[in-house]
């Protein structure tokens, strides 16, 4: 007898794995959407079937619960976000400070571009434990990411628990630049936002720096 494509876990040409994936991709997207008109709380498992066009055994077949959909959310948004950094810096020049605005200068205009993800990132947290935690995670990634890009060109005899220690000042500092930015408390444009987050992460990073080889 002949395996149909029902028999072998395919439908329309695609199998039963391929099929979960797109359900939970709709599931994230109709996710992202909702958090970035209203907020993380109006992100509810109903809401987010409707908005997904899906029915609710397709939430609980991706997800245990809301906390699930919302972590998956925002690692989402962080990988896509990591990736856009790494791909600036690398088309960037072999030189500090260039590759710093590189990657200041895309994530600035990402969150420009995309309204939902300044709302999302930038967006109040408190009273989700599982954002929270992901916000504070987060800081620590990039932390980890600014050092690791950074390290070829640093003084051999760095303290790395100095070093540790200013980037996470740095990154909290930038934070709160962009936040108050975003909620209209600072009038500039993003270029502006850019050449002064670069100016003074360049100023943080001068006493870490090697000092070039004079020719």
């Amino acid at each position: 007898m002949t395996t149909t494509r029902k028999q072998r876990g395919t439908y329309a040409g695609r199998s039963a794995e391929e099929r979960q994936a797109a359900r939970r991709r709709q599931l994230i997207d109709a996710a992202i959407e909702i958090w970035g008109e209203h907020g993380w709380a109006a992100v509810t498992m109903r809401g987010v079937c409707a908005r997904a066009g899906l029915i609710d055994r397709y939430f609980y077949e991706n997800f245990t619960d809301r906390d699930a959909l919302l972590a998956a959310v925002w690692d989402q948004l962080r990988d896509e976000t990591i990736e856009r950094l790494l791909v600036a810096i690398a088309e960037a020049p072999s030189e500090p400070i260039a590759q710093l605005r590189a990657a200041i200068a895309t994530f600035v205009h990402s969150i420009t571009e995309d309204p939902r993800l300044a709302r999302i990132g930038f967006g109040e947290h408190s009273g989700s434990a599982v954002l929270e935690q992901r916000r504070r995670d987060t800081v620590q990634q990039f932390t980890d990411l600014l050092i690791e890009v950074g390290t070829p060109y640093l003084n051999t005899d760095v303290d790395p628990t100095d070093l540790r220690m200013s980037v996470l000042l740095g990154i909290g500092g930038f934070t709160e630049l962009m936040s108050a930015w975003l909620a209209g408390s600072i009038a500039v444009d993003a270029e502006r936002i850019i050449d002064h987050a670069t100016t003074i992460g360049s100023e943080l990073a001068a006493r870490y720096l090697a000092q070039p080889e004079s020719p």
